[in-house]
């Protein structure tokens, strides 16, 4: 590829709902550039960016994909476009943040048969919090049920106004044949075979194109008030220069172009990558968050500059190892050049610098300032900031929370022996995995966002590394404490030839407020217990807490007194002391009054306010509490609750249902608090059979 400055680099993200057809898209515009010969299809499982084993299989994506083509524009100037497909599954919403962090525009891409989802929603969202500038592509146009009018429709009553038609379609569903641009008011037809020609409106769309024409002139010269003065005089302003002020609208994010067309007929694609180009903002429009020296800062894409790179994105690929996908924030970096990781201050050469195109990596000698581009076999990971500089970091998203947790169960000895190994790789590519472990069952757990979020990495462990696991249900971390005072004596006495074993302690335990822990208190008087005896009696009160005094549930928040004991000249030892101890404290417990602790999680809860009701009802039936509610963004509801976290295991999943993908939620451990008495012989029992 030949270089390109800054201002001719344009970085597009494709978003929207799942299965709306933003990968085919992605497709289209490849192929109308020339860089394939044939557009691939998600159901031969032979696009450019769908192209990993998980991917083909669900015939959806499930991780970001890149792809540099250029394009020349009617007018004879020539872009390079860095087009970034995102899944629209929600549990790989990490993916869309990172195209959206190091992108200037986003597409939106909505289907014209099923107008605004719930997944369009959420993407105007994102970009609405980054002040993104904004492009809507309705694809789809050429199948059953697709209504353009209605589809704008609703992107108004859903988002409010700033949406300007720059295209409207010729014929409709299975009439549709091309588009009318209205911004040059001509007319854009399409063959079979994938020609086009630009001619004369028809005759039955001259007076709707002329409507629209004038009303989007009107939408566009108002946001710039010198060429509202001179239209208000009468000097109607040419296409170059609606397309000027359109441009900066769209950087200001005050308007949004909509565009139609269809990424399976091939209909409207150039125009959408015209306009990427002639209206979409370029990297040196815009800037990035860089912290320096602790403190945030806005960086200008300057390429002579100080080298900064982002590494947004990273993939393992089985010929050539791991790929960093990066966007050069400043500066021009070179070709066996070397950087700093500012995590780890590992020196990087960034040796074999290329574009991307899917899998098909295009050699490069230098990316400059805004271009994205990859480099192999480096170490840092997704999020790393390299620079010439340690004291800088460019400020990428944090990953989402990641709600599901599960143990992983290895299913033979070499699959556990490669794991670990294999799970590390797999957070190198996506640190929205979260490893963790599950000190009951002494398993390794996974946290993921969701149950599709599981799949995909259950099926990378097993396709790339190897390793073959099922999965389990953590163990809710129940614990016991007593509710009364009591005394217990431990014994040990033994006697098998030579040196025995002999101890007697004397325990008092009763309860201590929540939070407190052991409580030991050395109560002994006139050296009934030696000092160094003393010791052991503690360690064996310790570890039958943690022990569950045999029950395998932990106990917690007791006062334990050692008043008296007795000890032996020559059979007394450590051991017998720290057994004495642990058979005593567990007599005192079952005779205390003991009581089963449960988790208590807080949730904060985000909602349609038409749902509230729904989410309450389904909160009351997990034995939650309701701590508060307020208002949120765009008519939301905000409900904070605090719910057993036995009960919340699959929240996230049971949320989405029931709110259509419209409900998110955050949680942390608030506390633990006393399980009802109806429950505990459950746990009780179950804890017996481990």
């Amino acid at each position: 590829m030949p270089g390109f400055a800054t201002e001719h680099i344009r970085n597009v993200a494709l978003i929207g709902h799942g299965g709306v057809g933003k990968t085919t898209l992605a497709e289209a515009l490849l192929h109308a550039a020339k860089v394939t010969t044939r557009a691939g299809t998600i159901d031969e499982g032979n696009t450019v960016l769908d192209q990993c084993p998980e991917e083909i299989e669900r015939k959806s994506s499930v991780a970001l994909g890149v792809a540099s083509f250029d394009w020349t524009t009617i007018d004879g100037d020539t872009y390079r476009i860095n087009l970034i497909d995102t899944p629209g599954n929600p549990d790989f919403e990490a993916e869309v943040d990172a195209a959206l962090a190091v992108a200037d525009l986003a597409v939106i891409v909505v289907s014209a048969p099923d107008g605004v989802e719930v997944g369009t929603e959420l993407a105007w969202e994102k970009c609405e919090k980054l002040n993104l500038p904004r492009l809507v592509f309705i694809t789809r146009e050429g199948r059953p049920r697709a209504n353009f009018e209605r589809t704008l429709t609703d992107l108004r009553n859903q988002f409010g106004s700033g949406f300007t038609p720059i295209g409207l379609p010729i014929g409709e569903q299975e009439a549709f044949e091309g588009v009318a641009d209205v911004i040059t008011e001509r007319a854009h037809r399409y063959g079979d075979d994938g020609s086009r020609t630009i001619g004369e409106l028809p005759e039955d769309m001259v007076d709707r194109q002329r409507s629209v024409h004038e009303e989007v002139v009107e939408e566009i010269v108002s946001g710039d008030d010198e060429a509202l003065e001179r239209y208000l005089e009468g000097d109607v302003p040419s296409a170059q220069e609606l397309l000027a002020s359109l441009a900066a609208e769209v950087l200001a994010c005050s308007e949004f172009p909509v565009l139609v067309g269809s990424g399976t007929l091939g209909i409207g694609v150039d125009r959408l990558a015209y306009y990427i180009c002639n209206v979409g903002p370029s990297p040196a429009d815009r800037t990035m968050t860089v912290m320096v020296d602790d403190e945030e800062t806005e960086v200008a894409p300057d390429p002579s500059g100080t080298p900064t790179v982002a590494v947004f994105k990273t993939v393992a690929d089985q010929y050539v190892g791991q790929v960093s996908i990066m966007k050069v924030v400043s500066g021009t970096v070179q070709a066996d050049s070397t950087l700093t990781d500012v995590d780890t201050n590992d020196s990087i050469r960034m040796h074999g610098l290329f574009h991307l195109s899917g899998s098909t990596h295009t050699p490069t000698d230098k990316l400059i300032a805004g271009d994205i581009g990859g480099i192999t076999k480096i170490s840092s990971m997704t999020g790393a900031t390299l620079a010439a500089k340690t004291n800088v970091k460019v400020v990428l998203p944090e990953p989402p929370m990641a709600h599901l947790t599960v143990a992983l169960v290895p299913e033979s000895q070499a699959d556990d022996d490669k794991l670990g190994e294999s799970l590390h790789r797999l957070i190198q590519e996506d640190p929205s995995y979260v490893l963790g472990h599950d000190e009951l069952s002494r398993r390794t757990t996974l946290s993921v966002v969701g149950d599709a979020h599981l799949t995909v990495a259950l099926a990378r462990l097993r396709n790339r590394y190897g390793v073959h696991v099922t999965t389990d249900d953590v163990m809710v971390p129940y614990r016991r404490t007593v509710t009364g005072t009591v005394e217990a004596e431990g014994r040990v006495k033994k006697q098998s030839g030579g040196h025995g074993q002999f101890a007697v302690v004397n325990l008092r335990i009763s309860p201590v407020p929540s939070g407190t822990g052991l409580d030991f208190v050395d109560a002994i008087v006139g050296g009934a217990i030696p000092k160094n005896y003393v010791a052991a009696v503690r360690n064996g009160v310790e570890e039958a807490m943690a022990d569950g005094a045999g029950l395998k549930i932990p106990i917690v928040d007791v006062r334990v007194e050692c008043y008296d004991g007795k000890t032996h000249s020559v059979d007394s030892s450590d051991m017998a002391f720290k057994t004495a101890a642990a058979l005593g404290f567990a007599d005192a417990v079952a005779a205390a009054n003991p009581v089963i602790l449960e988790p208590i999680s807080q949730l904060t809860i985000t909602v349609p306010t038409e749902l509230q009701g729904d989410i309450l009802g389904d909160l009351s039936s997990r034995r939650g509490q309701i701590v508060g509610s307020a208002s949120g963004e765009r008519g939301a509801q905000i409900i904070t609750a605090e719910v057993p976290t036995a009960e919340i295991g699959r929240y996230a999943m049971d949320l989405r249902a029931m709110t259509g993908g419209r409900g998110r939620y955050d949680v942390e451990h608030s506390r633990y608090d006393r399980l009802p008495s109806n429950l505990a012989g459950a746990i009780v029992a179950a804890a017996k059979e481990r």
